[in-house]
């Protein structure tokens, strides 16, 4: 009877205080996806993972936490199709050093189901994603204009590259922000 008395609270204490931290951990990773769909995402493209920040290099790293803090770089909450459906903005990458050709994904959660589509890839580096408002935006080159009348999605590499995708409501139109 003393064993069981002194037993219990003292499992009780260690559960009190593991058991938070460690379902905290996985609650609150900004990369995380929904469970039904990180299981669709490795089936469609085996051996990639979303971009985190330890991902990027350190100037990478420092550009995209000045504009988004401590946000996924990898992975972003848009309406781009403008229903309020679920939609993510995804950057993929290969597993560990090897990182081959990213990929930007856009999936849209449909009538319980997601509907997975690539957008575009970005060959052997490590960009980054994330949403801006409906508005105007010209290219880089001056020659184009997409008028988005839903949030878009940035494709960016720093110091390199950037491409914005915006929903036409029967297509997506793509300009070149920076070349």
């Amino acid at each position: 009877m003393l064993l069981k008395s002194i037993f219990f609270p003292v499992v009780g204490f260690y559960l009190f205080l593991h058991i938070p931290m460690a379902v905290g951990a996985s609650q609150g990773d900004p990369c995380d996806l929904p469970k039904d769909l990180r299981s669709e995402v490795a089936t469609k493209y085996p051996g990639k993972k979303i971009v985190t920040l330890a991902d990027l290099q350190d100037d990478d790293r420092g550009f995209f936490q000045k504009d988004h803090n401590s946000s996924c770089p990898g992975l972003v909450k848009v309406d781009f199709y403008g229903d309020g459906k679920l939609t993510l903005g995804l950057v993929l990458i290969g597993n560990g050093e090897g990182k081959d050709s990213s990929v930007l994904v856009v999936a849209h959660q449909v009538e319980g189901a997601w509907k997975i589509s690539t957008l575009a890839t970005g060959g052997p580096t490590v960009p980054v994603v994330w949403s801006q408002d409906p508005g105007e935006y010209q290219d880089v080159y001056g020659q184009k204009k997409i008028r988005a009348a839903r949030p878009v999605i940035v494709f960016c590499r720093y110091e390199s590259w950037a491409i914005l995708y915006a929903w036409t409501g029967s297509r997506v139109a793509k300009i070149r922000l920076q070349d």
